[in-house]
């Protein structure tokens, strides 16, 4: 069964030994480094968690970071999910501590106003940077919850099972899956990168035009600013004057309009 059609049975896939170790490594290292130089510390609520340091908007933190939204193994997979103009709704790492309980079981799309079941707004995926055991806080999920005519109840207990993969591996599944992260029993740091993508006509997650400073986009290659939102989607969504925002970069583009072809 391939990994599409795995998210459109089951609500999720994990791809083993997706991310080089050497690049994992590299984003353990540089995570620990901004931890320090931002002053990162937990949040005060059970959802971002009491013992988990979070650390947003990871593109305005150097070059190393760029890998992430276009890697072929993950990628590829989320456009066949959604389709080729989607878009990165946000992308952040996830480090829970020992002592972390478990986050409360949701659906990463239960926001959007749409009736249920629905075509995929969002697809998510989860880097595992370390390895994801039960005992550590490795993401729960429900199988199968995606196809639900509701979203789970916050704060109430659902019967859950840990989506253990080892460190490379990626984590990838239907933004109306319900799951959430688990709770670390253990005395180490379980460290995950959160890449999330949605549909190109869905409002990002996070504001990728407004959060990340143009002069840093004008460094990205073509198909990651599109994927932050520097294009249009359908030939309609997102233009400018009948423009691409590319041309904000100083690169025009041929664009054509939905209408032009009508």
């Amino acid at each position: 069964m391939t990994p599409t059609k795995e998210i459109a049975e089951q609500g999720y896939t994990i791809v083993h030994d997706a991310i080089d170790l050497d690049l994992t490594d590299a984003l353990v290292d540089d995570l620990t480094r901004l931890e320090h130089e931002l002053a990162v510390v937990p949040s005060a609520n059970d959802f971002e968690g009491l013992h988990t340091v979070r650390i947003y908007n990871l593109l305005v933190h150097g070059p190393l970071y760029q890998q992430i939204p276009v890697h072929p193994a993950v990628l590829s997979i989320v456009e066949g999910v959604l389709d080729p103009g989607c878009l990165i709704s946000s992308l952040s790492s996830i480090a829970i501590d020992g002592g972390e309980t478990a986050q409360p079981i949701h659906a990463d799309d239960q926001l959007i106003p749409l009736p249920k079941p629905h075509p995929p707004t969002v697809c998510n995926s989860m880097w595992a940077l370390t390895d994801f055991t039960e005992a550590n806080g490795a993401t729960r999920i429900i199988p199968g919850t995606h196809l639900a005519d509701h979203s789970p109840d916050y704060g109430h207990p659902y019967d859950s099972i840990a989506a253990e993969m080892p460190k490379g591996s990626v984590l990838i599944w239907h933004g109306s899956l319900w799951h959430g992260g688990g709770a670390n029993t253990t005395s180490e740091r379980r460290i995950g990168i959160a890449m999330n993508y949605c549909a190109g006509y869905i409002r990002q997650q996070e504001n990728q035009q407004l959060g990340i400073p143009r002069d840093i986009v004008a460094t990205f290659p073509p198909r990651l600013r599109e994927l932050v939102g520097y294009g249009v989607y359908n030939g309609l969504i997102g233009h400018i004057d009948k423009h691409s925002p590319t041309d904000l970069l100083g690169e025009a583009v041929a664009n054509t309009m939905v209408w032009d072809g009508l």
